[in-house]
């Protein structure tokens, strides 16, 4: 089971938060620190001092950290077109040294496009786009040297584009998608994921979307074991009852709202339901470090989780 974390910046972050958190991550052994992308604070509260740009964000990272990898979860279709996402990945890619990955999505939140003037189209038309922005992202980056790259659909259009720059890890950056949809989220996974994560669900509808995503698999003729599967969980991990409450209530949570989407408990009981996401299929944990100011939660999590994973 690799450990990864995810924070959530608009919620209120400077880049030198981040960069520190990010720093902190990679001495105490993460495997990654990915980021939301995302434009405007999700619930109560301000937001301040406001949310940084995830590509930019991903960009001084690149630079700025040594060896832990880095990655979004999940990039708006709604927010990039597809060929100047497809440039800045692979730029970032060859910044870091090959560390990057991208999730894409389809978006979901629509108070910040409306806070920030951009177009947010009907769910059907921003799934369109998604499939469209995979196929065009992954072929630009895919398209031999040399070779223009074309693609004609409903949304998008490209033609002979000299598909460059090309990013440093090969055959690409692994192309994260994530989500509970039943139908069209585990086709799209089968057909373009080097990863599928399902983000912040119990075990019993993460396990279900894993199968969905393995019976997709086979029905295209991919073998299931070529896709990795993970889990996304809010973490809130504590020594005693109190620094649980206390870690709950700073998030603005309680401990049985977490209880059914999170890994929350002593060590003893977050190490038992890591385990049971382990014997369901995922080989990756994200945890959503919802506090990053809290570094005793991470910590406590690198020095007494992560020696004991499965």
């Amino acid at each position: 089971m690799k450990p990864r974390i995810l924070i959530e910046p608009q919620q209120g972050a400077t880049y030198f938060d981040i960069l520190g958190f990010a720093l902190e991550a990679e001495a105490l052994g993460f495997d990654a620190l990915f980021c939301s992308d995302h434009y405007l604070h999700i619930g109560p509260g301000s937001g301040a001092p406001g949310p940084c740009d995830a590509w930019t964000t991903m960009a001084g990272l690149a630079r700025d950290t040594k060896q832990i990898r880095l990655g979004t979860m999940m990039t708006p279709t709604t927010f990039r077109r597809p060929g100047a996402l497809a440039i800045a990945v692979a730029q970032v890619d060859l910044m870091s040294g090959g560390r990057v990955e991208l999730g894409l999505g389809a978006g979901w939140y629509e108070p910040e496009h409306r806070a920030y003037g951009i177009p947010f189209p009907p769910v059907g038309e921003r799934v369109e786009h998604l499939e469209e922005q995979l196929g065009i992202v992954i072929g630009l980056w895919t398209a031999p040297r040399g070779e223009a790259f074309s693609f004609s659909g409903k949304h998008y259009q490209l033609v002979d584009s000299p598909a460059l720059p090309k990013p440093v890890q090969a055959p690409h950056p692994p192309v994260l998608i994530g989500g509970s949809g039943p139908r069209v989220t585990p086709r799209l996974a089968a057909t373009y994921a080097t990863e599928y994560n399902v983000p912040v669900r119990s075990l019993d509808i993460t396990y279900s979307q894993f199968e969905r995503v393995t019976r997709c698999c086979e029905a295209i003729g991919r073998d299931p074991a070529s896709i990795i599967f993970s889990a996304t969980q809010t973490l809130c991990v504590g020594e005693s009852s109190a620094d649980l409450a206390r870690r709950a209530a700073k998030i603005g949570r309680s401990l049985e709202d977490l209880e059914d989407r999170g890994v929350v408990g002593t060590v003893e009981a977050v190490l038992d339901k890591i385990g049971r996401f382990a014997r369901s299929g995922a080989t990756r944990m994200y945890f959503q470090v919802l506090d990053t100011s809290d570094r005793e939660h991470l910590h406590l999590l690198a020095e007494r989780v992560l020696p004991q994973l499965p």
